[in-house]
């Protein structure tokens, strides 16, 4: 009977141990599941984002606009006597120098007009020193000398007159530039003060612009312009502003700004439209980073930007200038640091996150 309840009870004491062994082995298995499953957990919450890298480079500011080209010199030439054209010597398109003949208009009326005036010239100097002589003689009085003296001076001014007439048959252009209009024909009658030709000057060309009130305190004289045309893609026309109007429009709330344009390849004509952009202010090797990792709320501007273990901290940042999608970080970002560009919404502070795309040198 002893023996019996021996070996049951040493039966049982082998069961309680195999059934502890068994536990305790998975306790370990469950433990080592455990950490792989959180492991695998972690992996699935880290959030994949596109990202740049922070460069440095130089941001401008600009003022842009629209303008349409002007001549700085341009004259209407008229006709200063009374004729039918006889020739013309010079068409629209042609370059003619300040002088030069663009018409002649019939000079035989006028010639003999000289021909009479000197002739009575002729005659007049004759009496005239003839009184003279007599005069300083005390032969004749001072009021028949006086009165040949007037009319030998009338008789001149009329021979000069009639002279600066016969000259004027001579239509000249006024200034150098290019014939950009005609508007009489040979054998056409021309009155006194009648347009005959326009000539324009090309050098230098102006751009008007009519600028905002607001960007006064900052444009000045000898600014730097860039003007870029539809009629020439591609090219852009570099030039200077060289007046500003000390008067803002009421009605517009506008100042006109005069820049100079230079066209050395004489490319551009008066009344070409194009878009103008004046240089007012540079800020050299700044910290810049893509628009669109800028994230904007109540007015604060802030960014993700990744640490070193993957996560995406936010940040706030102040802003500078923006130009052509990218924009100058003035505080709170360094060269070489690395900010979310894509993927930002469905990032907090702390978020891990995966980069999948990555611009090293987004301001290239």
């Amino acid at each position: 009977m002893t023996f019996l309840n021996s070996g049951r009870l040493a039966y049982q004491g082998l069961f309680l141990v195999l059934l502890a062994s068994s536990v305790l082995l998975q306790g370990c298995l469950d433990q080592v599941n455990g950490s792989e499953d959180t492991a695998r957990a972690e992996e699935k919450l880290s959030v994949p984002v596109e990202a740049a890298t922070v460069a440095s480079g130089d941001m401008a500011a600009f003022y842009s606009g629209t303008a349409t080209l002007e001549a700085d010199e341009q004259a209407i030439v008229v006709s200063q006597i009374t004729g039918v054209v006889l020739q013309i010597h010079a068409e629209e398109g042609d370059f003619v120098e300040a002088g030069q003949i663009l018409a002649k208009v019939e000079t035989d009326r006028y010639a003999l007009e000289v021909e009479r005036a000197n002739a009575g010239l002729k005659r007049l100097k004759t009496d005239f020193q003839r009184k003279k002589e007599l005069f300083q003689k005390k032969l004749v009085s001072a009021e028949d000398f006086e009165r040949v003296s007037a009319e030998y001076d009338a008789q001149k001014a009329a021979y000069d007159l009639a002279r600066l007439d016969l000259e004027y048959t001579s239509i000249r252009a006024p200034i150098s530039g290019y014939v950009s209009e005609r508007m009489a024909r040979a054998g056409n009658l021309v009155k006194l003060h009648q347009p005959v030709f326009r000539v324009t000057s090309y050098d230098p060309l102006l751009a008007v612009l009519h600028v905002p009130e607001r960007e006064l305190r900052v444009l000045r004289k000898g600014l730097q312009v860039s003007m870029s045309l539809d009629a020439w893609p591609g090219e852009v026309f570099q030039g200077e502003v060289i007046r500003i109007s000390p008067v803002v429009d009421p009605g517009t709330g506008t100042f006109r700004v005069t820049a100079e344009i230079t066209d050395r390849k004489q490319m551009l004509k008066p009344g070409l439209f194009g878009r103008v952009e004046i240089l007012h202010d540079l800020h050299k090797d700044v910290p810049v980073i893509p628009r669109s990792a800028v994230i904007t709320e109540d007015e604060l501007s802030h960014v993700f930007v990744i640490s070193d273990e993957g996560s995406a901290i936010r940040r706030a940042i102040q802003l500078g200038y923006e130009r052509e999608g990218m924009i100058e970080v003035a505080e709170g970002l360094s060269k070489g640091e690395t900010v979310v560009t894509a993927g930002k919404a469905s990032l907090s502070d702390g978020t891990r996150v995966e980069v999948v795309g990555q611009d090293l040198n987004p301001g290239a």
